[in-house]
Formats: C-alpha cells, structure tokens, sequence
C-alpha cells in the first residue's frame, strides 16, 4: 500500500507552472488542463516546431534543440535546463518521447521537480513485462497462460515450456512496446528460429536480449481499463474502451464503452486492476491492457501514462482526466469514489493522420485549408490550422475526431457525419479510410478483433 504524504511532502509538490515535455496534439491539450486549473505552462520545442500555435499561447516558449527527437524532445538535459531557466515546478511528459522513461522520471524528482506520472519504481516494474506479469498475477489480475519468467538459453527447456503452453505461442521482447519485439511461432519447427530473431530485435531495439513466451490467441479483441490513482491509496477504474481496430499494432479506431461486454463480466477486472495499483503503490493515470476472447480477460501489459485514447473516456465518464492527473501529482486526494463513476452514453475517438490513404506513408507539408466540425457532443484535438506545415520529423497524428451521444448507433451516425465535415486540403490524410471504415458492416455490428482491419484492408486492395 502507498503510503500517504505528510504535511511537509505535500508542501513541496504544490507548484503553479507546468513545463510540457512533448509537442503536437497532446501539448495542446495538457496546456488547456494546466489553464483551466490556473496553472501557468511551459512549452518547448524544436527547431521543426517553433511555429507551433500553443507555444503563442504558453506563458513561456523555449527552443530546446535541432529537429531530430533525440537532440530535441528526448534530450533530458535539454528538458531539465529548460524547467529550470523557466522556473517551472514540475515536467508534464504527455505520452511517447520520454513518457515511460524510469530514468528521466527519477531525475526529474532527483532535480527538486514535480514529475506528473508514476514514480521511477513503477514505470520500471510493469515496463518490464515479465516483472509486470508476476505483479499482475499476485493482484489477481487474469494473464494469459505461460511463465511469469524470462526464456532460459537451453533449448530442451524452451521446447518444454512451448509444449506446456500449446501451439501457437507467441514469443516477446521483456522490455518490448509499440508492437516491436513478438514473433508468432505456429509450430514446433519454427521455434527455434523465431527465438534466436525476436532476442536480436530485442537486443537492438530495447537494450535487452530477454524474451518470454504466451500463448497466441488467434482471435482476440483489444480492451482496456482505464484507472487513476492518488498518493493517499485511494485508487479507481474509469470504465473500458476497444482499440481493437487496428493496423500492424498501432490504433487507428477506439471506442468506449467496449460493445457487447457485460458490465459483471468486467467489473471484477477492473476491481483487480486497481488492488494491482495499490500493491504496486501506483499514482497518476495508468492503462491495463488485455486481449479479451470467448468471454475471458488476459493482461497484456500496462501504460503508465497518459493514452492518446483517453478522450473517449472523459466523455463517457465525465472526468477531465489529465486535470486529474495534474492534481495528483500535487498531492490532492481524488475527488471522486469507485461509487461516483457512471459511464454513460458511447463514444468514437478516430486518429487522423497525415498519411496517403493507401500507401499510409507519411505526408508532410503545409496545410492550405482546413475545416473541423463542431457541435453538440463533437470535439476535436488537435494542433494544426490553415498555413500549419506538418513536419516529416514525427508521428503522423495530427488530430483526434471525438463524438459522444446516448447510444452506439447514435455516436456511429455523429461520427459519420463529423467526418463528412472535416476537410484538411494540402497534405494527405487517412480521412477516406476512416469515412469508409464507419458505413463497414462488420464494424457497424460492433465487437471486431484485433486483425479485422488488416484484413478489411487486404480485401479492399484486391477489390
């Protein structure tokens, strides 16, 4: 259990300016939250970016570095001489670049500053996952079969532990992420191979040859559960989303709630993820993800951060949460109890990005026009406007179409019609696919898995 702070340790977490260690969409917004808590914001940037609009709008804007990422947005030193040239009391790091970084959290603490995340122990614990799984497994959290330990290097144990768990078994990375480092081994003759690559990818990738092994689930859906949690040991579970519609492991697609999930099915799940933040002394906002089939829930892995998903969340909860996020980091007790939650309605969240329809390779360049819907249950966010030039430097993300209403068929309408609305003209987008993805009758009926867009694709194609 995490213990509460004393009187002298809540002092010195207040502090009234944020410095956003991140760009794009998600700068945006953090420094609306800041504004509306009254807080004063940082912002920094790249070379790339120095016409980025929030930096107009934040308190102080600073140039911490070339264009490239790592000598810009995860150079730490940079990042910690910039909070402390600007005064500022504690370093938002939104999500990506440094974000689950155990390093830079720690010394973000180390330098007398607020780090608005998790503590060092916590990003590391559950970024290594197969320390993740075994925290997982004494809270009670359901995880998919096979050990909660690394692969040994002999190969007659190897072949043991796949014959235990059955075929197809799915090899990956300990400290993997992003959908790097697995590799799916569909028989006994392929495992050997498929290790001796996925340790090499793991080795490059992420510094660390270690690998586990699970069993493959072939036709699973993505689900989450979405918590938040004090420093006072109060923690919660805001509801549950789909990200199921996706491709090559990234998000293109989420919804909440997740259709056709009963709420006893999942309530236990949610009630064992947050008895896993309290064993694990959790703070801030955190994602456990789980591949969900035939009626059963398996953990996957946790973010400790904030989801680039987390919109449809607030609008189904109704809790703003990176202004929670905020005021945990400053101590506060969470103003809201397991009971107060009620999700109501369904929401849509579509990533548009600055990519070619077909081809998804990335579009840079300047946007000419721009229009965005607006309404009654519509958000947009996002960064860019008319005369915004994409950089070639980043992800393509550059805004997030958000819809809520009563019901699913409801919200399914709104977003067709706020995609209809939505014009970007000087680059290239992904909006024919989504509008095209939303009159999909298999996506329509609702509870896809995670390869049905890969596959919708791949029909589309050979249309």
């Amino acid at each position: 259990m995490v213990e509460p702070l004393d009187k002298a340790d809540l002092a010195a977490r207040r502090f009234d300016t944020v410095l956003i260690a991140n760009r794009g969409e998600i700068a945006a917004r953090i420094q609306r939250a800041c504004r509306e808590l009254g807080l004063k914001t940082v912002a920094i940037c790249s070379e790339a970016d120095r016409q980025a609009p929030y930096g107009k709008t934040a308190d102080s804007f600073l140039c911490i570095g070339p264009s490239n990422a790592a000598s810009s947005y995860l150079n730490q030193d940079a990042i910690l001489l910039a909070a402390h040239l600007s005064g500022a009391g504690a370093i938002h790091p939104g999500y990506g670049f440094l974000a689950e970084n155990a390093a830079f959290s720690e010394a973000v603490e180390k330098a007398g500053l607020v780090f608005i995340g998790p503590e060092a122990s916590s990003i590391a614990t559950m970024g290594d996952k197969i320390a993740a799984k075994r925290a997982m497994i004494l809270a009670g959290v359901p995880c998919v079969p096979g050990p909660d330990t690394s692969l040994p290097d002999d190969a007659a144990s190897v072949e043991r532990i796949a014959q235990e768990i059955g075929y197809p078994v799915i090899i990956k990375a300990a400290g993997g992420g992003g959908g790097r480092g697995m590799r799916v081994v569909p028989e006994a003759g392929q495992l050997h191979e498929a290790i001796a690559l996925t340790r090499e990818e793991a080795r490059q990738a992420f510094g660390s040859p270690a690998l586990y092994m699970e069993k493959f689930l072939q036709h699973p859906r993505h689900i989450e559960i979405q918590v938040l949690c004090d420093t006072h040991g109060n923690a919660i579970w805001l509801g549950h989303r789909d990200c199921s519609m996706q491709r090559r492991h990234q998000k293109v697609v989420e919804e909440a709630p997740a259709p056709g999930i009963p709420l006893e099915t999942i309530e236990p799940v949610g009630m064992a993820c947050v008895e896993a933040c309290r064993q694990i002394g959790y703070r801030g906002v955190g994602t456990f993800e789980f591949l969900y089939q035939n009626g059963a829930f398996y953990f996957i892995e946790m973010n400790t951060r904030l989801q680039v998903e987390h919109p449809v969340t607030e609008m189904t909860s109704g809790i703003d949460i990176v202004q929670a996020q905020i005021q945990v980091a400053q101590g506060l007790t969470l103003e809201t109890a397991q009971g107060d939650v009620i999700c109501t309605g369904h929401s849509f969240e579509c990533r548009i990005n600055a990519e070619d329809p077909e081809s998804f390779l990335p579009s840079a360049g300047t946007i000419s026009d721009l229009a965005l819907p607006e309404g009654p249950g519509i958000r947009v966010d996002t960064h860019i406007h008319a005369g915004y030039r994409v950089s070639p430097y980043y992800d393509s993300l550059i805004a997030k179409l958000i819809v809520h209403a009563p019901n699913r068929a409801e919200a399914m309408a709104e977003m067709r019609d706020a995609l209809a609305a939505t014009r970007i003209e000087g680059i290239s987008t992904n909006l024919p696919l989504l509008r095209a993805l939303f009159d999909d009758e298999g996506f329509v009926r609702g509870g896809t898995d995670i390869h049905y867009l890969e596959q919708w694709l791949k029909h589309r194609r050979a249309a």
